[in-house]
């Protein structure tokens, strides 16, 4: 993902070159150019020359226009490194940073109600029912659940290892009834996975693993069943 988004920020970098800049080449930049990107990025609106998508009026949010700026701060960093360039464009460059935003929390009414809507009868649908609980439990990344492999879970002892951003591993404690949960799921309800190397603990009903996409869309179909949205 990071990469993708390195090499998107640099495509819309040389659209900008070649618009308002005469085609500048990138190894030719300076602070001055840069400068010039960030309030050309602050002054632009959403979706503006998108071939699918109308221009809206809001501009790019502060996040998005922050996303950009690292990206690119990051690709010039591997020029200087590799001494394709000499100096770093973005030296003495305060990139705007994204503004706070604060994600507000479920309730414990909200909680119940989401998961009173989940049918914990069916393999499936316990299954749904682990994983979200792991997920408001232990305060995993979804992506972390969804490559959270078997060998990785230490049950008995509450723990499990996960590996997050940065490939950086950290330990995960596992509340005593979160474990149960899990036991039950693993032992009664996950299926026989559909690659003997597929030693995931998420897996879906065809035993297959199961992918971000696919576990936000389960989690967005219970939300909007619960009316949490």
């Amino acid at each position: 993902n990071a990469v993708q988004i390195v090499v998107r920020s640099i495509g819309y970098f040389l659209k900008y070159l070649d618009s308002h800049q005469n085609g500048k080449l990138l190894t030719d930049i300076t602070r001055q150019e840069i400068r010039e990107y960030i309030s050309y990025l602050q002054h632009t609106k959403c979706f503006a020359s998108h071939r699918f998508t109308p221009t809206q009026a809001r501009n790019l949010s502060g996040h998005t226009v922050n996303c950009y700026l690292r990206s690119l701060r990051c690709f010039y960093s591997w020029l200087v490194n590799e001494e394709i360039i000499e100096k770093h464009p973005f030296d003495k460059v305060k990139i705007p940073p994204p503004p706070k935003k604060l994600i507000p929390a479920f309730s414990q009414q909200q909680i119940e109600q989401l998961l009173s809507v989940i049918d914990t009868k069916t393999p499936i649908g316990y299954r749904n029912f682990a994983m979200i609980l792991t997920l408001l439990d232990t305060g995993l990344r979804i992506t972390e659940l969804c490559t959270l492999t078997m060998d990785k879970l230490f049950l008995e002892d509450g723990i499990a290892r996960v590996i997050g951003k940065g490939n950086k591993e950290r330990m995960i404690p596992i509340g005593k009834q979160m474990q149960r949960i899990l036991w039950h799921y693993i032992e009664r309800c996950r299926p026989t996975p559909a690659n003997i190397n597929d030693n995931f603990v998420s897996l879906s009903d065809d035993g297959r693993p199961l992918n971000r996409r696919r576990m936000e869309a389960v989690m967005t179909r219970y939300g909007e069943k619960a009316k949490l949205g």
